[in-house]
């Protein structure tokens, strides 16, 4: 496990902190390609001399380079997303990429005349990820410069790179799950899910009863431990601890008479959101505590959050012990700490770092209207039978 604090392991020892590591400047060229090994999440790219060449209102017709196609296709098998930033018009540029058929490859393009880290800004909105998430790849060092300058937590690579990037190690994810090779097409699900919204009259709350979603929290499987590590990879803002978990460690907190190891899968009437929570629950003798609890970035309007912290204050009711839940700051998950104080936890006397909350377990709230819960356990699971403790809004 690596964190920036320490947390207990299935044998009962504790991890220490994994070293920091200091970001690498640019490079003259404006490259950043000597930076640490981080996992990519979405690399943005150029167009003219890049993703074909050269310029498209030059030379008209501009053909793929050689190995692109490929390239494009191997990362997003791989669960990593693409988008565009490129001065360019506009239209010309969507026809070219519709002919080379990979337009439907790029999310929230951004085919303007903008500053390249303005456009990047955008696209890291829109996709609701963190701007260390990204590479930019792009042939003029002058565009890679303004990028590296001005974003510095990007990894910035020329384009003569491009075709090697599915051997470099920040586009190779130790596991390639389910929902890693269906993670484009969540993601345009949630651009319908988005515009839909845009255009709906009325609260919050009656639009989120539009989209029929429904909530599945259970007991992690064998086949859930690919994307639950994945989960505490690559999820930093709605993570209370940061704590990093091995597919090892996992099975072996899924299989701990002293854990419970929980996902959350969540579905609406656009299709699956995929496995979007994880929940590591230490069950002591006199009390529970919530080890790490995290969700997709792509959840944060859905209220989500709330359900699954509610969901287990009932359980510990039911089961007539306390609940407490640790909260490690990382600079970025400062929504899950307000996500415990609206949801009845309050913070015990302690020292600063490591913040331990209990939770008020006198009057727990229902699940809202707009939302199905379904709560099977593991032997209903493997039956694949609908559960009495589904509860229906």
């Amino acid at each position: 496990m690596t964190a920036q604090g320490t947390a207990d392991q299935p044998d009962g020892t504790t991890a220490e902190p994994a070293a920091a590591t200091a970001a690498s400047p640019a490079a003259s060229d404006g490259s950043t390609a000597d930076k640490p090994a981080k996992t990519v999440k979405c690399v943005v790219w150029d167009l003219d001399h890049t993703v074909w060449d050269g310029i498209l209102l030059e030379d008209g017709e501009a053909p793929l380079r050689p190995g692109l196609r490929e390239v494009i296709v191997e990362l997003d098998r791989r669960g990593i997303l693409h988008s565009i930033a490129s001065r360019n018009d506009h239209d010309a540029a969507t026809e070219a990429l519709r002919r080379h058929g990979l337009l439907d490859y790029f999310l929230y393009p951004q085919i303007n005349w903008n500053a390249k880290s303005s456009s990047i800004r955008s696209i890291a909105t829109s996709l609701n990820l963190g701007l260390d998430a990204f590479a930019f790849v792009d042939d003029d060092a002058f565009e890679r410069g303004e990028v590296a300058f001005e974003l510095p937590e990007l990894l910035v690579l020329d384009a003569a790179e491009a075709v090697g990037l599915a051997d470099r190690p920040e586009f190779s994810p130790r596991f390639i799950t389910d929902d890693s090779a269906r993670r484009r097409e969540m993601y345009l699900a949630d651009q319908e899910r988005t515009r839909v919204e845009k255009d709906f009259t009325g609260p919050q709350e009656a639009f989120l009863a539009t989209l029929g979603m429904t909530l599945t929290i259970h007991p992690a499987r064998a086949d859930d431990l690919r994307r639950a590590e994945e989960l505490t990879v690559r999820t930093h803002q709605l993570n209370t601890t940061g704590y990093t978990y091995s597919y090892d460690e996992l099975d072996a907190f899924r299989l701990s008479d002293s854990h419970e190891l929980l996902v959350a899968r969540l579905e609406d009437r656009h299709g699956p959101y995929g496995t979007i929570g994880l929940v590591l629950l230490a069950k002591d003798p006199d009390a529970w505590t919530v080890k790490l609890l995290l969700m997709s970035c792509r959840v944060m309007s859905r209220g989500v959050g709330g359900v699954i912290i509610n969901h287990l204050r009932r359980r510990a009711r039911e089961a007539d012990t306390r609940l407490l839940a640790e909260y490690l700051p990382n600079g970025r998950n400062r929504m899950m700490l307000i996500t415990y104080k609206f949801t009845g936890f309050r913070q015990l006397p302690g020292e600063d770092g490591l913040k331990l909350f209990e939770a008020d377990l006198a009057e727990v709230p229902g699940d809202p209207d707009y939302l199905t819960v379904r709560t099977p356990t593991a032997a209903e699971l493997a039956d694949d039978v609908p559960t009495a403790a589904d509860r229906q809004p």
